[in-house]
């Protein structure tokens, strides 16, 4: 069985990248091949012209949080904060701890008694404050409220604005559209796209209401429109693909009063690849 199938994608310094796919797609398998945990039987995975087999010069250059975080039970959260930036490459010591506020993060805690969400907090304090180029993270959120993913978010671009490189690995569309400029879809171990958001979107229908005034304008073989419905109200409904400006000139000559467009999501877009079964 083949887990990925000609993956090749590239994330550059300063870019957060949205890596999408259900269960079984081969997300955690790209990420253990960058992790060096995994090898690839062809091609060759590199965290800035470093092999990633080459576990201790690679991880040298990255961050990484998984997606269940286990910690030494043993050690307060500020022992294994610490320890984490003794060995990884480099910590802004003023701005981890400006990070453990951020976060409501008590480090005198032995991490025994954390919550799944406060085990959280311990990783990605530790990878935000480390000066590593790279960071890995997936599934960050996991176990966080509102208020802290908030807190997340703001991160992830400070990180960016650094010109650190994120690699987001999520089922959180809202999150990943939040703060990524740039998503690969993965599906069954191929990439299905990699685009930055606004291509995608405008790869997919938008949908767009008209309100007019006497006859309805007729949008029948206009490039791009589809599913057009008159609601009987003065109202006219229609999903429109690619550029807007053959619509635009048949409706310009009609007695138009209001016009809305609505986006898609990226979670339509998603289901677009998947279906709903596939996106749960």
């Amino acid at each position: 069985m083949t887990a990925l199938d000609r993956l090749t994608l590239d994330v550059e310094p300063g870019e957060v990248f949205g890596f999408l796919g259900p269960n079984g797609a081969g997300k955690s398998t790209t990420i253990r091949l960058l992790l060096g945990l995994a090898r690839p039987t062809a091609g060759r995975a590199e965290v800035f012209g470093v092999d990633a087999a080459d576990v201790a010069r690679a991880h040298g250059s990255l961050a990484y949080v998984p997606a269940e975080v286990a910690l030494w039970p043993q050690l307060t959260g500020a022992e294994i904060l610490h320890l984490q930036a003794r060995t990884g490459p480099g910590t802004d010591l003023p701005y981890r701890d400006e990070l453990v506020e951020r976060f409501d993060l008590d480090p005198s805690k032995p991490a025994g008694t954390y919550s799944t969400g406060n085990r959280q907090k311990v990783a990605l304090v530790a990878a935000f404050a480390t000066r590593a180029p790279l960071l890995v993270l997936d599934e960050p959120t996991s176990g966080l409220d509102p208020l802290m993913e908030r807190e997340f978010r703001a991160a992830v671009h400070e990180a960016r604005d650094r010109g650190q490189a994120v690699f987001l690995s999520s089922h959180q569309l809202a999150e990943v559209e939040a703060v990524c400029e740039r998503v690969g879809i993965l599906r069954a171990g191929r990439l299905a796209e990699v685009a930055t958001i606004g291509r995608l979107r405008g790869l997919h229908r938008s949908e767009v209401t008209v309100s007019y005034t006497g006859t309805a304008p007729s949008l029948t073989g206009i490039d791009g429109v589809g599913s057009v419905e008159a609601t009987g109200d003065g109202q006219l409904r229609f999903t429109m693909t690619g550029p807007p400006a053959p619509a635009l000139r048949v409706l310009a000559d009609a007695g138009i009063t209001a016009l809305s467009v609505r986006e898609p999501s990226l979670e339509e877009i998603f289901l677009d690849y998947y279906g709903t079964a596939a996106a749960r």
